[in-house]
C-alpha cells in the first residue's frame, strides 16, 4: 500500500511539473506575441504619423504656406 501511495505522489509530482512547465512556455509565448504586438503598433504609428507629415507638407506647398 505505501508503495502504490508513493508511485501516486510520484505522479502527482510529475504532473504538477509538466503543468507549470506548460504554463510557463504559454506564459512566454503570450508575452512574445504582446511585444510582437505592441512594436507593430509602433511601426504602424511611425507611418502613420510620416505620412500625415508628408500630407501636411503637401498642402503647404500647394498653398505656398511652406516658403
Amino acid at each position: 500500500m505505501a508503495d502504490n501511495s508513493l508511485k501516486m505522489s510520484y505522479y502527482v509530482g510529475e504532473a504538477k511539473g509538466q503543468a507549470q512547465e506548460k504554463a510557463s512556455n504559454l506564459m512566454d509565448k503570450a508575452s512574445d506575441a504582446a511585444q510582437s504586438a505592441k512594436e507593430s503598433m509602433q511601426e504602424a504609428g511611425q507611418q502613420i504619423k510620416a505620412k500625415a507629415q508628408d500630407a501636411a507638407n503637401v498642402v503647404k506647398d500647394a498653398t505656398g504656406m511652406n516658403k
